[in-house]
This record gives C-alpha cells, sequence and structure tokens, in this order.
C-alpha cells in the first residue's frame, strides 16, 4: 500500500469516526466498576464532607483555631517536608545506582526496597520503637546524649520516612530500566563527569518519574496512621499528627472537628491525585508525539 493510499485509509477513519458500539456486557462491566466505586470511594467521601459541614462553616473554621489542631497541622507538615526531601534523594539515588550499574546483591537491594509494602506499618512502628526505645542499647544511648527518638518528632519522621520510602525509587529505576544506559555511556565517553551525565542526560528524562514518586511520597506521609501511632505516643499538641488527631477527636465525639480534619486531608490527596493524573497524561502525549496531535502515516 502506497504512502498516498495510507493517507486516504487514515482521512476516511477521522472523517467517519471508529466504530464506538458498546455491548450490553460492556455497559454492564462499566457501570458495574463506576457503581464499585461510587460504593467505595466517592460516597465515604462526600460523607467526609456532609458530616464538617453540618454545623456550619464557622465550626468547621473553628477546627483549625485549636491550638492542639495547629501543632498536629505542623508536626504532619514537617514531618512530610523531610520525608519527601529524604525520600527523593534517596530514590533518586536508588534509580541512578540499581539501573545503571551491574554488582551483586542487586536483587537482594531490590527486595528490601520493597519491604516496607509488605509490611504491616503497625509491625513497622513496633519494630522501630523496639530499636530506638530507651529500653534498648541504641535509644538509651541517643537519649543519653539528648537525642529522644521514640515518643518524640524524630521517631515519627523516621516512621513516616521508613513506610513511603519505596516510592520515589520504584517510579526512578522503573523509568531509568526502560530508558536504558546508552545515552549516559555515550556522555561519559565524550568526556562528560558524572554529575554533568546525570544533570544533563539522566535527570531531564527521569524528572516527571521522579516528581510523580514526589506525589505518591507526600500523599501517603500525609494520612501515615499505623506506625506513627506506636511510635509518637500520641501526646496530645506534642506527638499526635493530624490522622492521630482526627482519632481523638472522634474518640471524644467531636465529630465536627475531626471530619474537619478528615476533609482537609481529603482535598489534599485529591489534589495531589490531579496533578499526578495531568503528569502521567502530558507523559503519555511525550511519549507519542504523532497520535496525539493525529498526524496521518507516513512510509
Amino acid at each position: 500500500m502506497t504512502a498516498f493510499e495510507l493517507r486516504g485509509v487514515h482521512a476516511t477513519i477521522e472523517r467517519d469516526g471508529p466504530r464506538s458500539g458498546l455491548h450490553l456486557r460492556d455497559r454492564l462491566a462499566i457501570g458495574g466498576v463506576a457503581l464499585l466505586l461510587g460504593f467505595f470511594v466517592l460516597l465515604p467521601l462526600v460523607s467526609i464532607g456532609y458530616e464538617a459541614l453540618r454545623s456550619g462553616w464557622p465550626a468547621a473554621a473553628a477546627t483549625f483555631a485549636d491550638p492542639n489542631a495547629r501543632a498536629a497541622i505542623a508536626l504532619t507538615g514537617l514531618a512530610t517536608v523531610v520525608t519527601v526531601a529524604f525520600n527523593g534523594a534517596f530514590g533518586v539515588l536508588a534509580g541512578w545506582t540499581l539501573t545503571k550499574y551491574r554488582f551483586p546483591g542487586k536483587a537482594v537491594l531490590l527486595a528490601i526496597i520493597d519491604l516496607p509494602l509488605t509490611v504491616s506499618p503497625v509491625v513497622a512502628g513496633l519494630a522501630l520503637l523496639l530499636c530506638f526505645g530507651t529500653r534498648s542499647p541504641l535509644g538509651a544511648w541517643f537519649a543519653d546524649h539528648g537525642w529522644k527518638i521514640a515518643f518524640a518528632p524524630p521517631g515519627i519522621i523516621l516512621a513516616t520516612i521508613f513506610v513511603t520510602f519505596p516510592y520515589v525509587a520504584r517510579e526512578t529505576i522503573a523509568l531509568m530500566s526502560e530508558t536504558g544506559r546508552e545515552l549516559e555511556e555515550a556522555a561519559l565517553g565524550l568526556g562528560a563527569s558524572l554529575w554533568q551525565t546525570f544533570s544533563r542526560v539522566t535527570f531531564p528524562r527521569a524528572r516527571l518519574a521522579i516528581l510523580n514518586g514526589l506525589l505518591l511520597c507526600n500523599a501517603r506521609a500525609l494520612g501515615e496512621f499505623g506506625a506513627v501511632s506506636v511510635i509518637s505516643g500520641n501526646i496530645r499538641g506534642l506527638t499526635d499528627t493530624v490522622p492521630l488527631h482526627i482519632d481523638i477527636l472522634y474518640n471524644e465525639d467531636n465529630l465536627v472537628g475531626a471530619f474537619t480534619l478528615a476533609a482537609a486531608l481529603v482535598i489534599a490527596a485529591i489534589a495531589l491525585t490531579l496533578i499526578r493524573s495531568a503528569i502521567d497524561a502530558y507523559r503519555r502525549r511525550a511519549a507519542t508525539p504523532n497520535e496525539s496531535k493525529g498526524q496521518p502515516w507516513t512510509l
């Protein structure tokens, strides 16, 4: 088939459009998925917003005037910022090391990176407590030198880092594995330094994957409950994060305060999800520019 005939076929498809008729089973499947998503995702989110505003906006806004709520928000923000910064640096380093070099024990390191995804957060928090509590030799040594980790903000930060550090690494490793090492080897062969190769070759191609992993890490850090609840001690106004403070308010029957803070977390999670969706759409368009722009086929 000649190029002229291919262009004619492409023009016919664009004019007539693809066949978009759906069979009954397809409609039932789509409807079932939409129903399950509405029941398990949309309905709880709508319920949170309704309960937060049921007593009016002034009552909901008063939640943020509480000093304990502000302390919880500040501690959550601190833990999230430190976690995202640490895991971002670790994820980029892990992606570079595990995809650009071959060395013994590589499979073991990959398994260790995935470990927090398989271990219960409560178990992770308990392990950190046993390691850094004042009854352990390491925790007692830190306490003797003025560093309290368990039942203090450093322990909360460590727990948050532990449960979230696979996200950036997995995104970076996946992308760098697909792109290969040819361009980096060519840059090094032309005399570029390791830093120049990373900053001018590797990072520009991996920046969207890194940003995607950072957003996942951020969302997970904001909502972490299990590991933090074990190692924090739930000291109100000192070591309770927003999820822990929501639990305290709910147990005290302060439903407006609990659902208001929960709604704030939901809004943050939705915003991060929308940003991730925009990044994924941009990556797909960048990967298939001809298809996304509808350019005709050529031989």
